[in-house]
């Protein structure tokens, strides 16, 4: 049975970053399909400024900018999720365990 890491240190930073941006990635696909499943990005024309894009280009940029919102989020959520640096959390948790 494998251990969990208890220290986010252990873990390099670029698997940190690519594991957000993975999970975002496929988070973004099923948001993709269910928001263009239920509207068509033909209707969207009235409201955006750019009437030369097709269906292609708007399932594109729908993709990428549901992908940029949950990227952000996962971001935002391991940023406070984490103990900030001499905050005192691990000095308290160490303390709870002698």
């Amino acid at each position: 049975m494998k251990k969990l890491i208890s220290d986010i240190s252990a873990i390099p930073e670029p698997y940190q970053f690519i594991s957000i941006l993975w999970l975002s990635f496929l988070m973004a696909g099923v948001a993709t399909g269910i928001f263009f499943s239920v509207i068509d990005p033909m209707q969207l024309e009235a409201c955006v400024d750019f009437p030369e894009m097709g269906r292609i280009g708007a399932y594109t940029t729908g993709f990428f900018l549901f992908w940029i919102l949950t990227a952000a989020s996962s971001l935002l959520s391991c940023y406070f999720i984490l103990p900030r640096k001499g905050s005192g959390a691990g000095d308290q948790s160490k303390a709870d365990q002698a």
